[in-house]
């Protein structure tokens, strides 16, 4: 297997998962890149985590009551899972119809909205937005619960439009009235109250007595429209490929501008796109083909490094590395604490700042969130005695010359790329600390706080912070 070959496979699985050890890598890569890309899109091939071992040592996560705990149980997930893409679609969707624990205060629907983009991420656009119109937080969030037959209510129907599958520019302000007349009716059954037992979940209802069934013109069709009518003629329209499309490309292939300017900012590669849409039309807005057809692109495969890793994909990477937070926990690691390490970088799991979500890119990173960053990044290697540093040490050999340590330590925990100013500054630790003996137990003993000094410099590199 060539380098390249092996950075290339490493590439796809920090996109379309959230990285992977040097010895996770290496065990995939025993197989063709297309066969991996099959494997990702066919997550039923791998078993399930057996959530029972988190459980053991996080009693609390029996209940849900909270949710920076299960968030942080999600963080644990992605760590540990077979199933990588299943979890990422599953960020992805959470990413482009955000639905926030601060208006609702209720952990069940926000943990049950997230374990169904897991279940339902990599079917069909028609099933993932009616799952979400019937979704009591979403519900909820938009205020589709106050949406009354004699007295619509358009904010689930304006955002629908507008952030969840058109965008701007797509559709007239009839089409945002008549959207809401046709979910008039679609709401929830109401939770048990919370005291004396806590949290419990809800689920749709349909008012058929509250639902407005008279004729209604939307993007030019007419007829009784339902709900449900409205979600198949936003999956045949163009406009929705399109947007769903730039959606997919600045997630898994190259930063966009922020989604507000997409109305007025053209996307970085139209070519692309528009070779996207294709097949997303093609395939009735079946993900699975649009994903293949993404991840086996040269515009993809040439796309290293020119995404800003959000702030879970940094924790759950990095901690990959170590080999921290593992299948199964040492006894007093504290899954939460993977939610707040994310939310001071700037993303809150199942608690995002508006319905547009966060902004992503460079906007990630700022003063304050940078040095969250890299601080969190180093600080995972002051412990020398995790499983993934101990393999490090391992396959760095006997005797490691100073000439060659950047270059083996950057592959190690990559393979990563690094620009020359970046490569001369971890030169010149090379050359301070010399050759470094790690031939017997004692000496690896003595100099594995060299290595692990080697690594801390280069997790807090601008290049890491990139996908």
């Amino acid at each position: 297997m060539t380098d390249n070959d092996l950075a290339l496979k490493a590439h796809l699985l920090r996109r379309a998962g959230f990285g992977a050890s040097r010895s996770e890598l290496e065990e995939i890569s025993k197989k063709d890149y297309e066969d991996i890309v099959e494997d990702l899109l066919h997550p039923e091939r791998f078993e399930d985590l057996d959530e029972d071992y988190v459980k053991r040592y996080n009693p609390e996560l029996s209940y849900h009551d909270t949710h920076p705990l299960h968030a942080g149980k999600w963080i644990w997930r992605m760590i540990n899972t077979k199933r990588p893409l299943e979890e990422k679609m599953a960020l992805f969707w959470h990413h482009i119809f955000p639905t926030a624990y601060y208006k609702s205060e209720h952990p069940p629907t926000l943990i049950t909205q997230i374990a169904t983009f897991r279940k339902n991420g990599l079917s069909n656009l028609h099933q993932i937005l009616l799952d979400l119109a019937k979704d009591p937080a979403m519900n909820y969030w938009l205020d589709n619960c106050e949406n009354h037959s004699d007295q619509p209510n358009e904010n689930w129907g304006r955002e629908l439009l507008e952030l969840f599958s058109m965008g701007v520019g797509n559709y007239t302000e009839e089409d945002i009235k008549n959207a809401a007349r046709a979910f008039t009716g679609w709401t929830f059954e109401q939770p048990v109250p919370l005291y004396p037992n806590g949290q419990y979940e809800s689920s749709f209802v349909y008012d058929e007595n509250d639902h407005d069934d008279s004729e209604k013109t939307f993007l030019g069709r007419t007829g009784c429209f339902n709900g449900e009518d409205i979600v198949n003629i936003i999956c045949d329209e163009n406009a929705t490929a399109k947007f769903i499309c730039r959606h997919f490309y600045t997630f898994f292939v190259e930063d966009e501008p922020q989604v507000h300017t997409w109305s007025i900012e053209e996307p970085r590669n139209p070519k692309a796109i528009d070779s996207m849409v294709d097949v997303l039309m093609d395939n009735k807005g079946e993900i699975r083909p649009l994903l293949r057809f993404i991840f086996n692109s040269d515009f993809f495969k040439d796309a290293r490094y020119k995404k800003v890793k959000n702030p879970t994909e940094l924790v759950a990477g990095t901690i990959k590395i170590t080999g921290k937070f593992g299948m199964i926990p040492e006894t007093g690691e504290a899954i939460g604490s993977l939610y707040s390490t994310a939310s001071v970088m700037g993303q809150a799991l199942m608690n995002p700042p508006t319905v547009e979500g966060w902004h992503t890119g460079q906007e990630w990173i700022d003063g304050g969130t940078l040095n969250e960053r890299v601080n969190f990044a180093v600080n995972q290697f002051d412990d020398l005695t995790t499983p993934g540093f101990q393999d490090i040490l391992r396959r760095l050999g006997g005797k490691v010359k100073s000439s060659d340590l950047v270059d083996k330590c950057l592959d190690l925990i990559g393979p990563i790329e690094v620009g020359d100013e970046t490569h001369a500054a971890l030169d010149n630790y090379a050359d301070a600390v010399g050759d470094i003996d790690l031939s017997t137990d004692k000496s690896r003993t003595e100099n594995a706080a060299k290595v692990g000094r080697m690594i801390q410099l280069i997790v807090s590199t601008r290049e890491y912070q990139f996908a």
